[in-house]
């Protein structure tokens, strides 16, 4: 089996939001679609393959964030045989999106929603199949392989390819930019909302080294080799992020002064990350910015609904 890595050119940068694409015979199969404006670049690694569109047979999503799965209907639209792969809990969005894209455009607005992920269109319930853990399909001389994976989002799963000794990971096994992978392995978990759980994402992450796997494949970006050095990253950060929830929540902390310390303990967790990375003033870092957002927002989120649950007991 052949994996190409497809650059999605997603907010119009290099190498932050990959595709790929698996050609096994004369069968293809694509895992993630990133938006809709991404739909050129999808389709011209196919033709560059020397493959039809007809012969995908398979469109899938790691879960239904719009950087990952929101150009599925287009990409669906343009492959007539293909059948979309979703966690359950994901599949429902892919067949009428309007709740995703509601949120979506509350947070970003018309004008940027329309500019980051063009137009998110729903796809028709046969042509979508749900799979459950450890769910096996068909695929050229062998089958993929799907497994459950919680604590970035519970709508997640990762894609074992065993004839490409290769796992795809979506956002399970964390992010690797390349830009900053010259000092040797950077990694680091994504905790944006709604759904991050620490516990869960510890258990995924060494789920994913227990594949066995020699690759992995996580969607920002590219092929990974050093599965264990990135475990090991991604477990002392994941540490680091539960202890910032664990001493807001003991600070009572609550509304913008949770949020604005989220903020200042992810900055510093980062920071230091870079620094030891010895990447510290490196023009890669710029990407950290919206990382460095997302992943106190997810802190403050999951610290929420742990009260809440709290109350409601």
């Amino acid at each position: 089996m052949d994996v190409h890595t497809i650059d999605c050119h997603y907010a119009d940068l290099p190498k932050v939001a990959a595709a790929y694409l698996l050609v096994d015979g004369d069968e293809a199969a694509f895992v993630e679609t990133c938006t809709s404006r991404s739909l050129p670049h999808l389709l011209g690694a196919l033709a560059d393959a020397g493959l039809t569109r007809e012969q995908v047979r398979y469109v899938v999503i790691t879960h239904i964030h719009l950087d990952h799965a929101g150009g599925a209907g287009a990409l669906m639209a343009a492959c007539p045989n293909a059948t979309l792969l979703a966690h359950p809990k994901a599949a429902p969005h892919a067949v009428d999106p309007s709740r995703i894209v509601a949120g979506a455009t509350t947070v970003y607005g018309d004008q940027r929603f329309a500019e980051l992920y063009g137009e998110v269109t729903p796809i028709a319930a046969p042509r979508v199949r749900a799979l459950e853990d450890e769910a096996e399909v068909p695929f050229g001389r062998g089958v993929l392989r799907f497994l459950h994976t919680r604590g970035h989002a519970n709508h997640h799963f990762v894609v074992v390819a065993p004839n490409a000794d290769a796992v795809f990971t979506g956002d399970a096994f964390g992010i690797q930019y390349p830009r900053l992978q010259s000092h040797g392995v950077f990694a680091f978990p994504s905790t944006s909302p709604t759904d991050f759980d620490a516990a869960a994402a510890h258990e995924a992450v060494d789920r994913i080294v227990g594949t066995g796997m020699g690759r992995a494949f996580p969607t920002h970006f590219g092929e990974q080799r050093e599965l264990d050095a990135i475990a090991a990253q991604l477990h002392s950060l994941l540490d680091e992020h539960s202890a910032i929830l664990e001493e807001a929540d003991a600070a009572d902390l609550q509304g913008p002064a949770l949020d604005s310390f989220c903020q200042e303990r992810v900055a510093a967790v980062f920071r230091d990350h870079v620094e030891h990375a010895g990447l510290t003033g490196h023009p890669g870092t710029a990407l950290l910015e919206l990382d460095i957002d997302l992943n106190a927002q997810g802190i403050s989120f999951a610290l929420a609904k742990r009260r809440y649950k709290r109350q409601r007991a």
